[in-house]
């Protein structure tokens, strides 16, 4: 029997990997013959074309985009973190064709799917971005270019050691209210009332945002559509939980610290 040998040091380029931990993970699942025909036609129409930093879904540094030339016109925008498959961005932008739309999303899968949809509805003001959220809201977009961010239903990471890749977070926080212009919206909405309270509890203490709602849980948006996910928490008997803020103004920044003030 021959002496085993040490295995070789691992080696490793430390500019691949993000200073901070990410809320998804990367699957490298299939899309359908009909999701690849349409990212091949349509692709070029409605994702953004951000070059990327070292990681897959990373924001180069330098990397910017202006709303105005993206659409073509100037008209408030609804950013929508984690579109999954773009039922409620899409139902909004058929309705709204007054508003401009931006999808996130980092599963081309789920992309190609609201692709296909935006194709058969005939949909022009919707575009859509393959990368990490909280990158495009600090690096893209333009400070206060933002009139809602939408974050509906996010991968709740239920076990404790995971809650760190929670998409909600202080840092979140800071990032949409760069994006978001004075008096802009952040909508929240999770069927895990875990993550209901820790959403609530960042938001109340994040500097620069105020309550839009009264009591312990704002009303259900009614922008947003009932998708088959809802409905799924609803029948598991899960509570759908909604939080509105607001961005302050400058107005009332300037009272709040006027009221400080001995």
């Amino acid at each position: 029997m021959t002496e085993q040998q040490p295995l070789p040091p691992k080696s490793f380029d430390p500019t691949t990997f993000r200073e901070k931990p990410v809320s998804f993970v990367r699957r490298s699942g299939r899309m359908t013959p009909s999701q690849e025909r349409a990212w091949a036609d349509h692709a070029e129409k409605y994702v953004l074309d951000i070059a990327h930093g070292p990681a897959a879904t990373s924001v180069a540094d330098g990397e910017t985009g202006d709303p105005e030339q993206i659409f073509g016109r100037t008209a408030p925008l609804i950013v929508e973190v984690g579109s999954g498959q773009g039922h409620a961005i899409l139902h909004a932008s058929q309705t709204r064709p007054d508003t401009n739309f931006l999808a996130i999303e980092v599963f081309r899968a789920g992309l190609a799917r609201t692709i296909i949809r935006a194709e058969v509805a005939g949909v022009e003001n919707l575009r859509l971005a393959e990368v990490n959220a909280p990158e495009l809201l600090e690096k893209y977009l333009p400070a206060g270019s933002v009139d809602e961010i939408w974050v509906f239903f996010p991968d709740p990471w239920k076990k404790v050691r995971h809650h760190k890749r929670r998409l909600v977070n202080d840092d979140f926080a800071r990032v949409a209210r760069r994006a978001l212009r004075p008096g802009g919206v952040l909508r929240l909405a999770t069927d895990w009332e875990n993550y209901a309270e820790h959403m609530r509890q960042v938001l109340d203490a994040a500097e620069g945002f105020e309550r839009d709602f009264s009591g312990e849980w704002a009303e259900r948006f009614d922008g947003r559509i009932l998708t088959a996910f809802e409905e799924k928490g609803i029948d598991k008997d899960r509570r759908i939980r909604d939080l509105t803020y607001r961005r302050g103004t400058a107005t009332s920044a300037m009272t709040a610290t006027i009221e400080e003030t001995p």
